[in-house]
């Protein structure tokens, strides 16, 4: 996302930080709530309230931005905090993809592809998360690539809103770009990741080795 855009959502979001602070909410406390309110969104957009559903999702997506602005305010994170946030950030991204399964299970016309669309697209969404947590793991940086989890949730609320409107092709058309950029981005970090790692082992005149997980 450019850096205007941040800057832009960050002054919006100033007096919601001010708020918090007067209410002795904590950063974690901040990460929670947004999850109860993706949580009541989902449940809105399995249900078919589709457009409700996108500005409520939208407004809990948005709380990911308080809880950092609050740790900020107040002196920075705790470590607790950047794991529960990363954590919390990988079930509310389940929790709106099963709604969207839901509401296509709930539909008249046949499910079977579009859940599976939906699956495909929430496993590319966990690989990328999970593929620059393995590099970070040990001691690389992967947070390259064309679909980080902003950029994935604009476009799902996007298509989420054009289905409400009565665009259901926009949904598909959002799952379908998701899918194919998550996989664009998970090679990226991969190659990224390998270059790094190729790096590190020549400047240490040994070779690189990594151990395989179950």
């Amino acid at each position: 996302m450019p850096a205007w855009v941040k800057d832009g959502v960050r002054g919006i979001l100033r007096p919601v930080v001010r708020l918090a602070m007067a209410l002795h909410l904590t950063p974690n406390a901040i990460t929670v709530i947004g999850l109860l309110i993706v949580a009541i969104a989902s449940v809105l957009v399995a249900g078919g309230q589709l457009l409700l559903g996108a500005v409520i999702l939208t407004a809990g997506s948005l709380l990911d931005a308080v809880d950092g602005a609050l740790a900020r305010a107040n002196g920075g994170g705790t470590a607790f905090g950047s794991f529960l946030d990363s954590t919390l950030d990988r079930a509310g991204e389940a929790i709106v993809y099963g709604g969207i399964a839901g509401y296509y299970l709930l539909s008249p016309t046949d499910p079977t592809w579009p859940v599976l669309l939906v699956l495909v697209a929430l496993a590319g969404s966990f690989m990328v998360s999970y593929a620059r947590a393995r590099a970070e793991g040990i001691g690389l940086s992967a947070s390259v690539g064309l679909a980080p989890r902003t950029e994935r949730l604009v476009l799902v609320i996007a298509g989420i809103a054009l289905a409400g409107l009565g665009y259901g092709i926009g949904l598909i058309g959002a799952l379908i770009i998701i899918t194919v950029l998550t996989v664009a981005t998970v090679i990226q970090r991969i190659w990224h990741v390998r270059k790094l790692a190729g790096a590190r082992a020549a400047a240490s005149g040994t070779m690189d080795t990594t151990s395989k997980e179950n």
